[in-house]
């Protein structure tokens, strides 16, 4: 799965909502019809639907899922 519709992604966002209000934590992972996606990758979904609604002023037809294992995770580090 390369994308997610708008139905799917909203559906997604509502589950870690509602997983955060359960919880206190955002879940490691979101399922989409089978398919894993990352904390860090619905993170960034979520930020590049924001941005694209608050240039747009709408929400976008599909949202591209974006594989960030080639991306070092920022602010840590081992001492």
């Amino acid at each position: 799965m390369e994308s997610l519709t708008l139905d799917q992604y909203r559906k997604m966002v509502d589950k870690v909502i509602e997983f955060k209000r359960l919880n206190g934590d955002l879940p490691e992972y979101a399922v989409v019809d089978g398919y894993r996606i990352d904390k860090r990758e619905y993170v960034d979904m979520i930020e590049r639907v924001n941005t694209f609604f608050l240039q747009m002023g709408r929400n976008p037809e599909s949202v591209d899922i974006t594989p960030l294992e080639d991306i070092p995770i920022v602010g840590t580090a081992l001492l």
